[in-house]
C-alpha cells in the first residue's frame, strides 16, 4: 500500500528543481525557513526530502489559523482583521516573522485560498513573500483559479521554487 500523501505524489518533477535550489543555498551558506498556511507544510516536506542539503533548511512553521500566525510568527492581530489572512501584507508579515524567529537567512511564506473558497474568497488566490537579511521583502501574488486544492497547492510549490530561482540568479 502506498503511504505517500496524495498532495506529495505529484511533486516528483519538482524534486530536481528543489534540489538545485537547495544546492545553491548550501553553496552560499544560506539557511531557509518556511511560513506556510494553505500549503500545510508541503514546501518544508519538499525541501527536507532532498538528501545532502538538509542543513540548508532551518525550520518550518505551519500557521493555518490566524491565531497561529499571530502566536508563532508575530503577525499583528489588527493586520489580520483589517487585511485578512490572504493578503500581501500578511504574507510579508509571515515571512518577516519567520525570519526574525529563526536562525535562517531566507524565509518564504505562502498564504491563500486552496479551495473550496468561502462566499467572498477567491479560490486559487495565493500570496507569497520572500524575506532576506538586509534586503527588502518581496511579494508575489498569483491567481490560479478554481482548479482544485491539489492543483493549487502544486502550483504554489512551483511558485515558491520560481521565487527562489529568481533570488539565486540575481
Amino acid at each position: 500500500m502506498d503511504s505517500t500523501p496524495k498532495d506529495m505524489k505529484s511533486v516528483g518533477p519538482l524534486a530536481k528543481r528543489a534540489e538545485t535550489v537547495l544546492s545553491q543555498l548550501c553553496k552560499r551558506g544560506l539557511k531557509l525557513t518556511t511560513a506556510e498556511s494553505c500549503t500545510g507544510g508541503l514546501v518544508a516536506a519538499l525541501v527536507t526530502d532532498i538528501e545532502g542539503c538538509s542543513h540548508a533548511f532551518e525550520r518550518g512553521y505551519v500557521t493555518y489559523t490566524d491565531a497561529a500566525k499571530h502566536e508563532l510568527l508575530g503577525v499583528d492581530q489588527d493586520l489580520l482583521h483589517q487585511k485578512g489572512a490572504v493578503s500581501q501584507e500578511v504574507a510579508i508579515a509571515m515571512a518577516e516573522g519567520a525570519l526574525q524567529r529563526s536562525d535562517a537567512n531566507v524565509a518564504v511564506s505562502v498564504t491563500g485560498f486552496a479551495g473550496p473558497g468561502g462566499e467572498n474568497d477567491e479560490e486559487g488566490l495565493v500570496h507569497f513573500a520572500l524575506a532576506r537579511e538586509e534586503a527588502v521583502t518581496t511579494h508575489v501574488k498569483k491567481s490560479f483559479g478554481a482548479v482544485g486544492r491539489d492543483q493549487i497547492r502544486r502550483k504554489a510549490l512551483e511558485t515558491v521554487l520560481e521565487i527562489f530561482e529568481r533570488m539565486l540568479s540575481s
